[in-house]
């Protein structure tokens, strides 16, 4: 099944939303409702493709024929752009002008490697396309020439498994609840569940440094990634043959993130898990953010760390998104303070035991246990905030996410920093926006934080977003924070991120480009400034 071309997921499952939220939005937000439907798939104008007959040729050779070459005006609708809020209000009206010229569908590493090459010899683009989730810009390059979206969804083997090594690969196309069945089969689990989840593909995780939401028991997805195969214009690029090496720099990490920019990641070697005997899922109640806080650092930083652990603010927790399908539904009463979900996963010895011994820390820390309850809401809609966002927009209110990281010591400011600038920059006529926070990664030395932003759309609702975001960038740059923590750079932090790694890092990655995409063919101005 194809993913909703102007919104999020299985078209079935979209739900307005109820009046009662409605009037909320229209009371506390000055929401109005939209001036226009949006504009129907084949109401979009779309251009013929700019792909000559010896280039549509070479391309059809490379995958093996017409069924695996698209050229029709609906597959490249929805091959354009990602996710974002500002993706999906441009295609609602009909905006197109990053449409690619043609979609294709190899089956292997081989075929991968032949439509490079047809690109490099045709002066054409290319942007790796798995689950078509990215939210920061990552499928949107910055082409000087038409381009071609590499769609990998035939892709989706499970290659190997070996249990006495417990590891598995897996071709990135696999979507990431199929891999799970795969991996099932033989009594494991890959661990990774990020929002993306139930569209998401292995090759994406590992582009964009994916990290998912028991990240606290089972790590992010570039720490699972053991080995991976590289598809170049230039060549293959084989990386990790041990679990740990000290032969050198690991290659492993130079391609982990790289978006696209340096090569198609066409397999991957990942660590694998025995599937858990039991889950369990609780809710925490903080007076504060920084009571929180600071109980889950005590848990990070000295154990027993839970599989999954996050933290709302006091916003976050009364509206209801601690429970993503349950907006102005939290079942906290006003000034409940801030809401934590902790769970575990495992052996049944050992989920017992690391939550008895947690409970004792939050309990310490202020924390008063809420029961099962909390936690089972959390899990249930643990993949609706999408579906709620499209809802959202359907009933004229603007909403966006973005996500940041710091250490423990810099977080408070991270934090103050972000909210003051995505609230100064979007109050309109005296109505600040609603900005809800949560803690959704932990780490020994640090935490991620995860924005969540609802205001009214009004007139040009990307342009103003921009503008918000911009600030939002510097302010994270400013307070110490990273750009990205997990949904990557993308054309919508690259600016950004040529600042964090500075001229003397961007170099070195673009002297890496040149070397494996000489003609700069591969997901043009994602990343790195395009040539």
């Amino acid at each position: 099944m194809d993913m909703l071309w102007s919104g999020w997921g299985d078209p079935a499952r979209a739900t307005p939303l109820p009046d009662s939220v409605i009037g909320l939005l229209r009371d506390l937000l000055g929401v109005k409702p939209r001036s226009a439907e949006p504009i129907a798939l084949e109401e979009i104008a779309v251009p013929e493709p700019l792909l000559d007959p010896a280039a549509r040729r070479a391309l059809l050779t490379a995958v093996g024929g017409e069924e695996h070459l698209r050229t029709d005006a609906e597959s490249r609708i929805r091959h354009t752009r990602g996710k974002s809020t500002p993706d999906l209000l441009r295609i609602r009206d009909g905006d197109v002008s990053d449409l690619p010229a043609v979609v294709v569908l190899p089956a292997s590493h081989d075929e991968v490697l032949a439509v490079l090459t047809a690109c490099a010899e045709h002066d054409l683009a290319l942007v790796p396309f798995g689950g078509g989730t990215s939210v920061v810009g990552g499928l949107a390059p910055e082409p000087r020439r038409p381009f071609v979206a590499l769609d990998l969804r035939r892709m989706n083997a499970l290659l190997d498994l070996d249990p006495v090594s417990r590891t598995a690969t897996l071709q990135s196309g696999l979507r990431a609840p199929h891999a799970e069945a795969l991996l099932a089969d033989h009594g494991f689990t890959l661990g990774h569940f990020p929002q993306s989840y139930e569209w998401a593909t292995i090759g994406g995780f590992a582009a964009a440094r994916s990290s998912g939401q028991a990240s606290a028991g089972y790590g992010r997805f570039d720490e699972m990634v053991l080995g991976l195969t590289l598809a170049t214009p230039s060549g293959t690029l084989e990386a990790g043959r041990a679990p740990r090496s000290a032969a050198g720099p690991d290659l492993r990490q130079l391609i982990l993130g790289s978006e696209g920019a340096f090569g198609v990641i066409t397999s991957v070697t990942v660590r694998i898990r025995p599937l858990p005997h039991t889950r369990v899922y609780e809710g925490w109640r903080f007076d504060s953010f920084e009571a929180g806080s600071a109980a889950l650092r005590h848990l990070a930083q000295d154990g027993p760390r839970p599989t999954v652990l996050r933290l709302s603010d006091e916003t976050e927790s009364l509206i209801g998104l601690a429970q993503p399908d349950a907006i102005g539904n939290s079942g906290l009463p006003q000034n409940a303070g801030c809401l934590a979900i902790t769970g575990y996963e495992g052996t049944e010895e050992d989920t017992a035991y690391r939550r008895e011994r947690a409970a004792a820390v939050l309990r310490d820390g202020g924390g008063t246990c809420l029961g099962l309850e909390p936690g089972e809401r959390w899990a249930h809609g643990r993949y609706s905030a999408p579906y709620l966002r499209d809802a959202l927009l359907d009933a004229g209110a603007f909403a966006e996410t973005l996500e940041t990281a710091a250490f423990w010591s810099r977080l408070p400011g991270l934090y103050d920093a972000v909210r003051e600038a995505l609230t100064g920059t979007l109050t309109r006529s005296g109505t600040p926006p609603l900005v809800m926070c949560h803690i959704s990664h932990v780490y020994e030395n640090g935490a991620s934080l995860y924005f969540t932003v609802v205001s009214a759309q009004g007139e040009d609702a990307p342009a103003h977003w921009a503008h918000a975001k911009r600030a939002a960038n510097e302010a994270i740059l400013a307070a110490g924070g990273t750009i990205s923590h997990h949904h990557g750079v993308g054309t919508d932090h690259r600016d950004w991120y040529v600042r964090e790694a500075g001229p003397l890092g961007i170099g070195a990655l673009q002297a890496v480009k040149r070397r494996l995409d000489p003609t700069g063919l591969l997901n043009p101005g994602v990343l790195l400034p395009a040539d």
